[in-house]
């Protein structure tokens, strides 16, 4: 077989709903565990040390994407990280903002420059670490709604909303402005490492929406438009990860927000013909493994799923990534991983 060259452009067409040349492969996340077992060698104790061990770890993973056929690897560093690590977001902590006035008490001034003190080095180490031809899809980890819940808790901003509306409309407001800032820090000074930018943010689940479409329309999507607007102004296109039946607001996300490509999908909602058939003259899509495929099936069935979806969808749909409907994550079997990327390779042509 020829030695695979990575080549982040096929990405980049792919984002901007494109057909690459050669159909690419996409995750929202590679877990080091399973890379781990990929490579046989050690990642996590490297994302845990010095800066030189930082820079070893993501060639590592990089030299894993390269091994199953990827152009991009997945980078990004989540800013719950400075809030409570997410332990609000699990709903595992209390909210933080009950009023306004924790609104006007809360040091939102020094959370960008703790951001950078814990991960500014994760960038420059991507930066150096990358091999000619292969770029990181990702960027500022966590959407405004995630961010928002690990203020508040998904229950307590329910409970924000109808007591303490004021407060409920500057959160959003306030968290926007601190995912702004680190953006804007990021595309200026790491824009070169990134094909595509990107932030995930769950906005549903099976059935619905996970507040209502309009609160989205009012409180999310001008704060998503800012963002966007600035890596458009950076020539990147932009994806949007979000879990969830969320076709209510999809329009609004297209139209409004000015995504290029979405991506996460999961069959109990749709199977991925549906969405490249509804948004396929859009954006461009990325996903279309169902997870519980990854995790249950043998590898032979991972693979047949896969040729089976690529015959249905795999020419002239616009810009089609094939990858996991979520992530690889630590329950992922390594050998399903395999068969999933060798299938789009044999589908390719390699």
């Amino acid at each position: 077989m020829k030695k695979f060259e990575p080549d982040y452009r096929h990405m980049v067409d792919a984002a901007y709903n494109k057909e690459a040349e050669r159909l690419p492969l996409y995750e929202h996340g590679f877990d080091p565990s399973v890379v781990e077992k990929i490579i046989n060698e050690p990642v996590m104790p490297l994302l845990e040390s010095s800066y030189e061990d930082h820079v070893e770890a993501q060639r590592r993973i990089a030299r894993c994407g390269i091994q199953l056929g990827y152009d991009v690897i997945p980078f990004e560093r989540p800013v719950v990280r400075v809030v409570q690590n997410g332990a609000a977001l699990m709903g595992h902590a209390p909210a933080l903002i009950e009023t306004m006035e924790d609104i006007e008490a809360y040091p939102w001034e020094k959370k960008a420059a703790e951001f950078l003190a814990h991960f500014e080095f994760h960038y420059d180490a991507l930066r150096e670490a990358l091999p000619e031809g292969m770029k990181a899809v990702g960027g500022i980890g966590n959407g405004l709604f995630e961010t928002v819940q690990d203020f508040t808790t998904f229950q307590e901003l329910a409970f924000l909303q109808v007591d303490e509306p004021e407060a409920f409309e500057a959160l959003w407001q306030r968290v926007g402005d601190l995912q702004f800032e680190l953006w804007k820090w990021l595309l200026e000074n790491h824009a070169d490492s990134f094909a595509v930018c990107r932030f995930g943010d769950d906005l549903g689940f099976r059935s619905s929406t996970l507040i209502q479409p309009d609160d989205i329309r009012k409180h999310v999507l001008p704060q998503y438009k800012r963002i966007v607007d600035l890596v458009h102004s950076y020539d990147k296109p932009f994806l949007l990860h979000s879990c969830g039946k969320i076709y209510d607001v999809m329009d609004d996300i297209i139209d409004g927000v000015g995504i290029e490509a979405k991506h996460s999908n999961e069959d109990a909602i749709d199977v991925f013909d549906v969405w490249v058939d509804r948004y396929g003259d859009r954006i461009g899509n990325f996903g279309g493994i169902e997870m519980n495929i990854m995790t249950l099936n043998t590898p032979g069935e991972v693979k047949q799923y896969v040729l089976d979806l690529l015959d249905r969808i795999g020419n002239g749909n616009g810009g089609i990534a094939i990858g996991t409907g979520n992530q690889i994550s630590d329950y992922t079997e390594p050998a399903n991983w395999i068969a999933m990327c060798e299938a789009v390779r044999e589908w390719r042509g390699e």
